[in-house]
Protein backbone atom coordinates (compact mmCIF):
# COMPACT_ATOMS: atom_id res chain seq x y z
CA UNK A 1 0.00 0.00 0.00
CA UNK A 2 1.50 3.52 -1.03
CA UNK A 3 2.54 6.30 1.38
CA UNK A 4 0.22 8.87 2.22
CA UNK A 5 0.26 13.05 3.22
CA UNK A 6 -2.49 14.26 5.19
CA UNK A 7 -2.02 17.97 5.08
CA UNK A 8 -5.09 19.58 7.61
CA UNK A 9 -5.04 23.06 6.40
CA UNK A 10 -7.03 23.86 9.86
CA UNK A 11 -4.03 23.55 11.53
CA UNK A 12 -1.73 25.32 8.53
CA UNK A 13 -0.41 29.21 10.14
CA UNK A 14 1.86 29.72 7.07
CA UNK A 15 4.87 29.29 8.74
CA UNK A 16 6.27 27.67 5.83
CA UNK A 17 8.37 26.09 7.61
CA UNK A 18 7.29 22.72 5.07
CA UNK A 19 8.76 25.02 1.78
CA UNK A 20 11.80 26.14 3.56
CA UNK A 21 12.65 22.31 4.59
CA UNK A 22 11.67 21.27 1.17
CA UNK A 23 14.39 23.88 -0.41
CA UNK A 24 17.18 22.94 1.99
CA UNK A 25 16.69 18.36 2.09
CA UNK A 26 16.69 19.09 -1.82
CA UNK A 27 19.16 21.53 -1.89
CA UNK A 28 17.62 23.98 -4.50
CA UNK A 29 18.70 27.52 -4.53
CA UNK A 30 16.92 30.74 -3.76
CA UNK A 31 14.96 32.86 -5.97
CA UNK A 32 14.92 36.55 -6.71
CA UNK A 33 11.96 37.60 -5.56
CA UNK A 34 10.46 40.79 -4.71
CA UNK A 35 7.12 42.06 -3.06
CA UNK A 36 3.90 41.74 -5.09
CA UNK A 37 1.32 42.87 -2.62
CA UNK A 38 1.02 39.52 -1.47
CA UNK A 39 3.04 37.49 1.80
CA UNK A 40 2.85 34.43 -0.78
CA UNK A 41 6.69 33.89 -2.00
CA UNK A 42 7.52 33.29 -4.40
CA UNK A 43 4.87 33.93 -6.59
CA UNK A 44 4.47 30.05 -7.86
CA UNK A 45 6.07 26.58 -8.13
CA UNK A 46 9.03 26.73 -9.93
CA UNK A 47 12.10 24.72 -10.56
CA UNK A 48 13.56 25.85 -7.09
CA UNK A 49 10.18 24.78 -5.26
CA UNK A 50 8.38 21.50 -5.23
CA UNK A 51 6.79 23.02 -2.26
CA UNK A 52 4.69 26.47 -1.72
CA UNK A 53 2.28 27.81 0.75
CA UNK A 54 -0.61 29.47 -1.25
CA UNK A 55 -2.02 32.51 0.45
CA UNK A 56 -5.80 33.19 -0.31
CA UNK A 57 -7.01 36.70 0.68
CA UNK A 58 -10.83 37.02 0.13
CA UNK A 59 -13.88 38.88 2.27
CA UNK A 60 -16.33 36.08 4.16
CA UNK A 61 -19.90 37.90 5.06
CA UNK A 62 -17.53 41.38 5.09
CA UNK A 63 -14.69 39.97 7.27
CA UNK A 64 -11.42 39.55 5.69
CA UNK A 65 -10.60 35.46 5.47
CA UNK A 66 -7.10 33.81 4.85
CA UNK A 67 -6.50 30.50 4.08
CA UNK A 68 -3.38 28.83 3.23
CA UNK A 69 -2.91 25.74 1.27
CA UNK A 70 0.64 23.97 1.27
CA UNK A 71 0.49 23.07 -2.59
CA UNK A 72 2.76 20.14 -3.85
CA UNK A 73 2.48 17.64 -6.28
CA UNK A 74 -0.50 15.17 -5.22
CA UNK A 75 1.27 11.74 -6.31
CA UNK A 76 -1.77 10.09 -8.09
CA UNK A 77 -2.80 6.76 -7.68
CA UNK A 78 -2.75 6.90 -11.61
CA UNK A 79 -0.74 9.54 -12.30
CA UNK A 80 -2.09 11.35 -15.41
CA UNK A 81 1.73 13.06 -16.34
CA UNK A 82 3.04 9.87 -15.92
CA UNK A 83 0.36 8.61 -18.75
CA UNK A 84 1.27 11.20 -20.92
CA UNK A 85 4.82 11.09 -20.67
CA UNK A 86 4.54 7.32 -21.72
CA UNK A 87 3.37 8.41 -25.02
CA UNK A 88 6.49 10.33 -26.11
CA UNK A 89 9.16 8.98 -24.06
CA UNK A 90 8.16 5.35 -21.74
CA UNK A 91 9.98 5.20 -18.38
CA UNK A 92 10.68 9.00 -18.29
CA UNK A 93 8.53 9.50 -15.27
CA UNK A 94 8.09 6.84 -13.35
CA UNK A 95 6.05 5.71 -10.23
CA UNK A 96 8.00 3.45 -7.13
CA UNK A 97 6.15 0.89 -6.21
CA UNK A 98 6.93 0.87 -2.79
CA UNK A 99 5.90 4.13 -1.70
CA UNK A 100 3.63 5.21 -4.90
CA UNK A 101 5.68 8.44 -5.29
CA UNK A 102 5.70 9.99 -8.80
CA UNK A 103 9.22 10.50 -10.20
CA UNK A 104 10.72 12.57 -12.80
CA UNK A 105 13.82 11.20 -13.30
CA UNK A 106 16.89 12.87 -15.55
CA UNK A 107 15.72 11.35 -18.56
CA UNK A 108 12.80 14.21 -18.44
CA UNK A 109 15.35 16.26 -20.17
CA UNK A 110 14.62 14.24 -23.91
CA UNK A 111 10.84 15.97 -24.11
CA UNK A 112 10.40 19.25 -26.05
CA UNK A 113 8.74 22.02 -25.18
CA UNK A 114 5.58 20.82 -26.70
CA UNK A 115 5.78 17.37 -25.48
CA UNK A 116 6.59 19.12 -21.51
CA UNK A 117 3.24 21.05 -22.06
CA UNK A 118 0.74 18.42 -23.14
CA UNK A 119 2.46 16.51 -19.94
CA UNK A 120 1.76 19.62 -17.93
CA UNK A 121 -1.85 20.14 -18.73
CA UNK A 122 -2.71 16.62 -18.59
CA UNK A 123 -2.02 17.17 -14.75
CA UNK A 124 -5.11 18.34 -13.07
CA UNK A 125 -3.55 20.01 -10.60
CA UNK A 126 -1.05 22.21 -12.18
CA UNK A 127 2.29 20.82 -11.25
CA UNK A 128 4.84 19.98 -13.16
CA UNK A 129 7.96 23.20 -13.55
CA UNK A 130 10.68 22.87 -16.19
CA UNK A 131 14.20 24.23 -15.87
CA UNK A 132 15.16 26.46 -18.29
CA UNK A 133 18.66 25.80 -17.82
CA UNK A 134 18.96 21.65 -17.51
CA UNK A 135 15.73 20.52 -19.38
CA UNK A 136 14.50 18.81 -16.48
CA UNK A 137 11.03 18.49 -15.31
CA UNK A 138 10.82 19.00 -11.72
CA UNK A 139 8.04 18.76 -8.41
CA UNK A 140 7.68 17.02 -5.29
CA UNK A 141 9.44 13.97 -4.90
CA UNK A 142 7.85 12.86 -1.58
CA UNK A 143 11.50 12.98 -0.22
CA UNK A 144 11.31 9.13 -1.29
CA UNK A 145 14.97 8.95 -0.54
CA UNK A 146 14.41 9.77 3.28
CA UNK A 147 11.24 7.74 3.07
CA UNK A 148 12.93 4.64 1.97
CA UNK A 149 15.15 5.04 4.53
CA UNK A 150 12.25 4.91 7.12
CA UNK A 151 12.57 8.79 7.95
CA UNK A 152 9.38 11.01 7.47
CA UNK A 153 9.68 14.23 4.45
CA UNK A 154 11.31 16.76 5.74
CA UNK A 155 8.13 19.10 5.29
CA UNK A 156 6.18 16.45 7.96
CA UNK A 157 9.26 16.34 10.01
CA UNK A 158 9.71 20.23 10.64
CA UNK A 159 5.51 21.32 10.50
CA UNK A 160 5.37 22.40 14.21
CA UNK A 161 1.40 22.21 14.52
CA UNK A 162 0.65 19.14 12.97
CA UNK A 163 -0.48 20.06 9.75
CA UNK A 164 1.35 17.63 7.97
CA UNK A 165 1.27 14.17 8.84
CA UNK A 166 2.90 11.06 6.70
CA UNK A 167 2.35 7.42 6.84
CA UNK A 168 0.70 4.42 5.41
CA UNK A 169 -2.56 5.02 3.07
CA UNK A 170 -5.19 3.36 5.24
CA UNK A 171 -3.60 5.08 8.64
CA UNK A 172 -3.79 8.21 7.00
CA UNK A 173 -7.64 7.86 5.85
CA UNK A 174 -8.30 7.00 8.87
CA UNK A 175 -7.15 9.74 10.56
CA UNK A 176 -8.45 11.83 7.63
CA UNK A 177 -11.64 11.00 8.77
CA UNK A 178 -11.24 10.87 12.11
CA UNK A 179 -9.93 15.06 11.72
CA UNK A 180 -12.66 15.47 9.11
CA UNK A 181 -15.51 14.89 11.99
CA UNK A 182 -13.91 16.90 14.04
CA UNK A 183 -13.12 20.14 12.18
CA UNK A 184 -16.95 19.77 10.54
CA UNK A 185 -17.86 20.89 14.35
CA UNK A 186 -16.39 24.13 13.46
CA UNK A 187 -16.25 24.71 10.01
CA UNK A 188 -19.30 22.94 8.15
CA UNK A 189 -18.24 23.41 4.34
CA UNK A 190 -14.82 21.21 5.55
CA UNK A 191 -13.74 18.57 3.02
CA UNK A 192 -11.05 16.23 1.72
CA UNK A 193 -9.81 16.80 -1.54
CA UNK A 194 -10.33 13.94 -4.14
CA UNK A 195 -9.21 11.58 -1.43
CA UNK A 196 -9.95 8.56 -3.42
CA UNK A 197 -7.14 9.30 -6.06
CA UNK A 198 -4.13 10.89 -4.73
CA UNK A 199 -1.73 10.34 -2.59
CA UNK A 200 -1.99 14.16 -1.13
CA UNK A 201 -4.75 14.35 0.60
CA UNK A 202 -5.77 18.27 1.70
CA UNK A 203 -8.30 18.44 4.29
CA UNK A 204 -10.03 21.96 3.71
CA UNK A 205 -11.68 24.23 5.46
CA UNK A 206 -13.42 26.65 3.25
CA UNK A 207 -14.72 26.14 0.16
CA UNK A 208 -12.06 24.94 -2.49
CA UNK A 209 -12.06 28.05 -4.95
CA UNK A 210 -11.15 29.92 -1.73
CA UNK A 211 -7.64 28.29 -1.55
CA UNK A 212 -6.51 27.74 -5.01
CA UNK A 213 -7.84 27.26 -8.95
CA UNK A 214 -6.17 23.97 -8.42
CA UNK A 215 -7.10 22.81 -5.19
CA UNK A 216 -9.23 20.26 -6.51
CA UNK A 217 -9.03 18.17 -10.05
CA UNK A 218 -9.79 20.36 -13.00
CA UNK A 219 -11.94 17.97 -14.94
CA UNK A 220 -15.32 17.68 -16.15
CA UNK A 221 -15.79 13.78 -15.39
CA UNK A 222 -18.71 11.89 -17.16
CA UNK A 223 -20.41 8.11 -15.97
CA UNK A 224 -16.46 6.99 -15.52
CA UNK A 225 -15.16 7.15 -12.02
CA UNK A 226 -12.55 10.20 -11.81
CA UNK A 227 -9.73 6.63 -11.50
CA UNK A 228 -10.76 5.51 -14.53
CA UNK A 229 -11.10 8.99 -16.32
CA UNK A 230 -6.78 9.71 -15.15
CA UNK A 231 -5.95 5.83 -16.43
CA UNK A 232 -7.46 6.48 -19.66
CA UNK A 233 -6.51 10.44 -20.38
CA UNK A 234 -3.74 9.39 -22.56
CA UNK A 235 -4.81 6.29 -24.51
CA UNK A 236 -6.00 7.89 -27.64
CA UNK A 237 -2.69 9.85 -27.92
CA UNK A 238 -0.44 6.43 -27.51
CA UNK A 239 -2.92 4.79 -29.81
CA UNK A 240 -2.37 7.81 -32.49
CA UNK A 241 1.94 7.48 -32.11
CA UNK A 242 2.08 3.78 -32.15
CA UNK A 243 0.52 4.37 -35.85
Amino acid sequence: MPKTFLIDTSRCTACRGCQIACKEWHELPANQTRQRGSHQNPPDLNPNNYKLVRFSEHLDNGVIRWNFFPDQCRHCDVPPCKEMGDVYHEGTIIQDEKTGAVLFTDKTTVFTGEEFEQVREACPYDIPRRDPKTGLLSKCTMCNDRVQKGMLPACVKVCPTGAMNFGERADMLKLAESRLATVKKTWPKAMLADPGDVNVIFLLIDDPENYHTHTVAQAAFGPMTKKQFLATLARPFKAMAKV
